[in-house]
């Protein structure tokens, strides 16, 4: 079971997520509301955090059900949504049975997240999709200095897929929990193991250089 990093920092997250980051929340949940589109229908909202994009998912039509390990962060979402907590590789549904999975930045929160797809296809029904909203693995990590907006700097850490705190922000989130990196081959190739198709896939930006990649994924009949 991964560990519940987010616990010692949850009252700091809350107001992160709501109030520092709003502008970047913002345009993630407008990427989130592009690939997923209008319910009705339960949504897992796979490692839900605080619950911060509980209210987009139900401005959409659909009803929210979140899953977190973190208590400290539970603490919060619970008044934004119904929440379990769990393993995002040992999700408390049976199989095949909801529509639609979302995630939102939170794969790097995951040391195996391909397991983690694995485990979202298993609870999707038939024709149902699952919604990846995170960091652009190719231009955001431990290995990218992001310090001048206009130029990302790229160095040789970018096929490391170990846990690290080293971060060019060093008040962020990453210095605080670290990160696990999962390059893009290994992403693509997680959704295709699982069993999904692969359906569209976007980039998002506030400058040239993209710093979110989102995919939609079906999962066949």
């Amino acid at each position: 079971m991964t560990t519940p990093l987010y616990d010692d920092i949850a009252d700091w997250y809350e107001e992160y997520a709501s109030e520092t980051s709003s502008v970047y929340m913002d345009r993630v949940r407008s990427v989130l509301a592009d690939l997923l589109g209008d319910g009705p229908g339960r949504c897992v909202d796979l490692c839900c955090g605080t619950g911060a994009h509980a209210a987009e998912l139900r401005r959409l039509g659909w009803t929210p059900l979140g899953v977190d390990l973190s208590g400290g962060q539970l603490r919060h979402a619970r008044a934004r949504l119904p929440v379990a907590r769990a393993d995002a590789t040992a999700l408390p549904l049976a199989t095949g049975a909801v529509p639609a999975v979302v995630c939102v930045l939170a794969h790097t929160d995951m040391p195996d997240y391909p397991a983690a797809i694995t485990e979202a296809a298993r609870v999707l029904a038939t024709g149902g999709r699952l919604v990846h909203v995170g960091v652009h693995p190719c231009f955001v990590g431990a290995f990218a200095d992001r310090s001048e907006p206009e130029r990302i700097v790229i160095d040789g850490g970018y096929a490391s897929r170990e846990r690290t705190v080293r971060s060019w922000n060093a008040t962020g989130v990453r210095a605080r929990v670290g990160a696990w990196h999962l390059p893009l081959a290994g992403l693509l190739d997680a959704v295709a193991a699982a069993g999904l198709r692969l359906t569209r896939v976007v980039e998002s930006g506030s400058g040239p250089v993209p710093d979110v990649l989102a995919l939609e994924a079906t999962k066949p009949y």
